[in-house]
């Protein structure tokens, strides 16, 4: 069975002008924090995720006039994070980087937490997967490996994350898609991004499906090939890579996202004004520059639309987990 979460996570992105409208119209929301408010962090500092958090929060701060401390909290497979930020009192002092695992842990039975308990605020970014190989690797094109999967299952192993993780999702999904065993290639749990990629540079595996952002620097510095981006449009940063939805019938797309989110709970008026501040500092020339220095393009997406992709998100992700037999 065909899925394709990305188009669907997509799906209300366009709308970034009316969130933009939408917010304007929200002009009266003027609460602001009188003391420092916790920003939490569901991974670990260097990451991307921890990188876009650490500047919007910058920005925030600067915006409310007050300090936004950024706290890591780690482990669990973003649990503990996640945790934190859903349980905290949901009084606008603590808010923070509620991620794709938002709606990947619960299906595979880490937690009970999903994104209703959550108040989403706005979309910070969208991190399409990758498809990379070291770059003396003979594989050329997605194709090519899905050639060798498919007559010589078990033969290849891959990484990115750990079992049941979004880059795991990303391969396992993008075989079934194309009608191939999802175990066909085999997955090596990792800690992250970083050392998956150590690993493939050391021929420790065969390939990663980690963000392509973050593979990026590596692919430019020849030390990785990327073969396919699972994304509807090139990456403006690496135009040479086809996307997934050009090379495979399936058309396969996936993406991880990050977005600034509250606990369940919070009041409306508090919400809005977050929404305001948020996205009128991602529409500030130093967020696109520092979107820009990563390979990434600027996304505006409000409180109800980024609801509403949650909630899309959601039960795409949870139909690939299920087709995949990761579901518990």
């Amino acid at each position: 069975m065909t899925t394709k979460p990305l188009n669907t996570l997509l799906g209300a992105t366009a709308l970034a002008f009316g969130a933009l409208v939408a917010t304007q119209a929200a002009a009266e929301c003027d609460w602001k924090p009188d003391r420092a408010v916790t920003y939490v962090v569901p991974w670990g500092a260097g990451g991307g995720t921890d990188a876009n958090s650490r500047m919007i929060a910058s920005l925030l701060s600067q915006e409310f006039g007050q300090p936004f401390n950024v706290v890591n909290r780690t482990g669990g497979n973003g649990v503990t994070g996640h945790s934190a930020l859903a349980r905290a009192k949901p009084d606008g002092y603590t808010v923070g980087a509620a991620t794709v695992e938002i709606n990947t842990m619960h299906w595979v039975g880490l937690t009970d937490l999903t994104y209703k308990n959550i108040s989403p605020i706005a979309l910070v970014d969208v991190v399409p997967a990758g498809f990379t190989v070291k770059a003396g690797s003979p594989f050329n094109s997605v194709q090519e490996v899905l050639d060798v999967a498919k007559a010589e299952p078990g033969k290849l192993t891959a990484s990115g994350t750990s079992q049941g993780g979004i880059w795991h999702l990303a391969l396992a999904g993008l075989l079934n898609a194309e009608g191939i065993d999802p175990e066909a290639i085999r997955w090596i749990p990792s800690k992250g991004a970083a050392p998956a990629m150590k690993e493939l540079m050391a021929d420790g595996v065969d390939v990663v499906t980690v963000a392509q952002s973050e593979a990026k620097t590596l692919i430019e510095q020849g030390e990785l090939k990327g073969l396919g981006y699972m994304h509807t449009e090139r990456m403006a940063a690496l135009p040479d890579i086809p996307t997934t939805a050009e090379q495979l019938d399936s058309g396969w797309t996936l993406a991880a996202f990050i977005t600034v989110s509250g606990p369940e709970g919070m009041d409306p008026e508090v919400v809005c004004s977050y929404e305001k501040a948020a996205l009128k500092v991602m529409a500030s020339p130093e967020w696109a520059e520092f979107k820009a220095s990563r390979g990434s393009d600027v996304v505006l997406m409000g409180t109800s639309d980024l609801s509403a992709m949650l909630e899309k998100s959601d039960a795409a992700l949870g139909e690939t987990i299920k087709a995949i037999g990761l579901a518990k």
